[in-house]
């Protein structure tokens, strides 16, 4: 009786302190932290904020992590408001406020959000919104056509300063060319007699020699080199074409025999006067023989009248002689001017081998190559660069051209809760791409009671293969597949997946060799995209595709840590 009591109270005594346990247990939980989630209003007009707040009671020495970023799609968060603490007792009570809103009309739920306290992660109830159109009163209000698209001049850059200086060079050769080679240049007193025909040639040069300063001085040895020179050149151009090189003795045996032949009507008398004269003038150039000034000018005036007697002997040209004199006066002006242009031309190019020589040699031949030629992809490295922001939530990069708003397939696992946002420059088949693309995953909405469906986990390797099939399905072969990780410069991890590849010509059966590089974020349900395509061995394309890479931000996902 006494065993059976004691057992009694034994399995009583357990009871009760099992009923103890569960009491603190429960007191426990209700004791430490609680969450509640409320907004301002649950309709809005579109473009309206509203007010979310998140309640938080806990202890004093527990760490609180609201939540942050782009997690309230498919509403946007605009504005995250600093905590508001108020001490209770033992107990913190933690007020986090975020202005949100959306842009296009529906009913929206907000999704859980989830708060980390000390060791324990606890979430709020979903909400639902209603955004409200606006709705225009026509009556009142008139409608009006959408306006076109307005055109945005391009920022000027400094193009015209280069295009002065070379106008500039440019007009300086020209000038020197003019001025050296084309110009007409005005004729000395020699050139002038070496046009004239040969009699006036012959009198001009005679004159020219009154006015000299050889008599005056006594220098008798230019004084009849000159004289000679004068009635020899005319000799030459008009009796004998050889006679500025003949001797005294040869020229005049060759007028004797001339006039013997009858080709020229000179007298006896005109030879010998001539004969004398030259064979004077040998004697002072070779022999320093003295003569005086008297006999020089004597020998001036009987040159001046030989010339004119030989004049007079020599037959009228005939109107052959004269057509062929005219022709041949036409063939050399003609001459002179293909030297010069001959000239021109050497000039020409000579200067332009010589500019791409230092050129090439300070910059590289094959940048001043291109820079001459023109090549597309350094036409888009060095023009005018777009910074903007895509997508929401929104990823910032710089690309050489504006990218344009494009519809992009839906993975088909996912599309009946995906919102999808693209836009690109190019396409793959191009001989460079960019393509920036955003998906949200949207929370399906349970019925009440229920628990709320979360997005599914995004694997960054499994979307990568994804899109490597869908290259593949565009007649893209030979893909070389590499993945590394990758962090932006403002700190968020992705997933980087780069290689080669080949990419068919189109309207030909070749192939095009290519790289590629395709960046993936993921945080909660958003998973973000950047795929990059350019030629191989284009040393402009890598530098633009580094430039961009380099350019990339978004919202990384990190640790709130509040106090």
């Amino acid at each position: 009786m006494n065993y059976n009591l004691r057992i009694m109270n034994l399995k009583k005594t357990q009871v009760t302190q099992v009923a103890l346990s569960l009491f603190f247990v429960l007191f426990s939980l209700f004791s430490q932290a609680q969450v509640t989630s409320s907004i301002d209003s649950t309709s809005i007009k579109i473009g309206e904020q509203i007010t979310y707040k998140i309640e938080v009671e806990a202890d004093s020495t527990d760490l609180v992590i609201f939540p942050e970023g782009q997690t309230f799609m498919p509403l946007e968060m605009i504005e995250s408001y600093k905590i508001d603490t108020t001490k209770q007792d033992t107990k913190f009570q933690l007020i986090k406020k975020y202005g949100l809103t959306q842009f296009d009309s529906g009913a929206y739920t907000i999704p859980r959000q989830k708060i980390l306290i000390g060791d324990k992660t606890l979430f709020t109830d979903s909400l639902r919104v209603t955004v409200n159109p606006i709705q225009v009163d026509t009556t009142k209000q008139g409608m009006y056509d959408i306006k076109p698209l307005i055109a945005v001049e391009k920022p000027v850059s400094n193009w015209w300063k280069t295009a002065l200086i070379v106008l500039g060079v440019l007009a300086i050769i020209a000038f020197l060319l003019y001025w050296f080679i084309w110009r007409k240049k005005p004729l000395t007193e020699d050139e002038k007699i070496a046009m004239l025909p040969p009699y006036d040639k012959a009198k001009a040069a005679l004159k020219q020699l009154d006015d000299s300063s050889f008599l005056q001085n006594e220098e008798l040895k230019e004084y009849y080199s000159e004289l000679t020179f004068i009635i020899r050149r005319y000799l030459d151009e008009k009796v004998y074409d050889r006679a500025l090189e003949s001797t005294t003795d040869e020229l005049i045996t060759r007028l004797n025999l001339l006039k013997e032949g009858n080709q020229i009507d000179i007298s006896k008398n005109d030879i010998q006067k001539l004969e004398v004269i030259l064979r004077r003038a040998d004697l002072v150039k070779f022999a320093k023989s003295a003569p005086d000034v008297a006999l020089a000018e004597l020998d001036r005036q009987t040159i001046d009248q030989e010339i004119d007697h030989v004049k007079e002997a020599l037959p009228e040209p005939t109107e052959e002689e004269k057509l062929l004199d005219e022709k041949y006066k036409e063939e050399q002006e003609r001459k002179q001017k293909r030297k010069k242009v001959v000239i021109t031309v050497a000039i020409c190019v000579f200067l332009a081998i010589a500019t791409f020589i230092g050129f090439g040699v300070k910059y590289g031949f094959t940048y001043v190559k291109d820079t001459i030629i023109g090549h597309e992809s350094k036409e888009l490295l060095e023009g005018h660069w777009i910074t903007s922001d895509y997508g929401v939530p929104p990823i910032t990069i710089s690309t050489p051209k504006v990218l344009k708003r494009t519809e992009i397939p839906i993975l088909e696992e996912t599309q009946q809760n995906t919102k999808t946002i693209g836009f690109n420059y190019g396409t793959m088949l191009d001989m460079f791409s960019v393509t920036v693309v955003t998906s949200v995953f949207e929370q399906v909405q349970q019925p009440q009671g229920q628990k709320q469906q979360q997005a599914p986990k995004i694997d960054l390797s499994m979307v990568a293969d994804n899109v490597i099939k869908g290259m593949e399905q565009k007649g893209i072969s030979d893909i070389f597949v590499k993945q590394d990780k990758f962090t932006t410069p403002n700190g968020a991890e992705g997933l980087k997946t780069h290689g080669t590849m080949s990419v068919p010509i189109l309207q030909t059966e070749n192939y095009m060799a290519a790289n590629y590089t395709i960046l993936h974020f993921t945080s909660q349900n958003v998973l973000q995209q950047i795929i990059i395509t350019w030629p191989q061995n284009d040393t402009y394309a890598d530098d633009m595709v580094d430039r961009i890479i380099n350019s990339v931000e978004l919202q990384p996902e990190k640790p709130e840590t509040e106090e």
